[in-house]
């Protein structure tokens, strides 16, 4: 079953001449062997904001591609040889065999990060990259991506275990936690949608999971609702944090998250 490619409203307009192209240069690289291109991030959870957000895209091939194809898919791609409007793209391919089956791995081809105010970086060897970036997007392919072109992402991209995707939330936290290369917005705003998710097992937008945290949390409301001002702001416009009410709210996160692990059997920190 082929399903049709998105809608062009349920694309924001900034982005859809965009997309199309990755589209178009996806399939002149790849060919028949492009399975499906899917949204996935903020535009598949309905919160992009332009200037704020960046695009994640999530690729999937039947491989294994010939020669320089992963390559030539990146040089296609990569900003500004194809000018991004967004804050970056996050596009990363898959093979198909890989996606088809539920993981706790990174597993990809290639990840490929792009744009005006991301740094460059291409890989091709997942064990260079933390696996729960990959396992959270995935799960959020399966249940929520916007098809962009091909099969339909729950066709083709399995939901990873809930054990898997704790481990994996576990893991985010403990990296917003180091704070390395996060504003501290986006990391509160995180942290709200690891809670929200381990309360009710859905993915929301970082937003409305922040607005659901803060009705029950009194003790981190004004810190939630700063963030949610600052995120409101261009992303080069952002808002200091208090750095130790940051700490503690994550930590709280981490409790969350170690509960709902446990309560699923599967031991803390493994």
């Amino acid at each position: 079953m082929t399903r049709t490619p998105a809608e062009p409203h349920s694309v924001p307009a900034e982005l859809r001449p965009y997309l199309q192209e990755v589209v178009r240069r996806a399939h002149a690289v790849c060919g028949p062997r492009l399975v499906s291109v899917v949204a996935v991030g903020s535009v598949a959870l309905g919160d992009y904001r332009h200037g704020r957000s960046d695009t994640d895209v999530t690729v999937v091939v039947d491989g294994p591609l010939p020669g320089r194809t992963l390559s030539d898919l990146a040089a296609a791609l990569t900003h500004p040889a194809l000018p991004c409007p967004a804050t970056g793209l996050e596009l990363v391919v898959y093979d198909e065999e890989f996606a088809a089956r539920p993981s706790g791995e990174g597993g990809y081809l290639m990840d490929l990060n792009t744009g005006p105010l991301l740094p460059s970086r291409v890989s091709f060897d997942p064990a260079e990259s933390p696996a729960f970036w990959y396992v959270i997007d995935r799960s959020i392919a399966h249940r929520s991506g916007l098809s962009l072109h091909g099969r339909a992402p729950r066709e083709v991209i399995a939901e990873p275990g809930r054990a898997d995707l704790l481990t994996a939330l576990r893991a985010s936290v403990r990296e917003h936690s180091a704070a390395e290369g996060h504003l501290a917005d986006n990391r509160v705003l995180n942290g709200c949608r690891s809670v929200n998710f381990c309360r009710t097992g859905r993915w929301q937008a970082k937003r409305r999971a922040a607005r659901a945290v803060a009705a029950s949390e009194e003790r981190f409301r004004p810190l939630i609702a700063a963030a949610l001002r600052s995120y409101e702001r261009p992303r080069t416009a952002a808002t200091a944090l208090p750095v130790t009410d940051v700490r503690t709210f994550l930590t709280r996160v981490a409790e969350r998250v170690d509960a709902a692990a446990s309560a699923a059997g599967r031991p803390v920190g493994e």
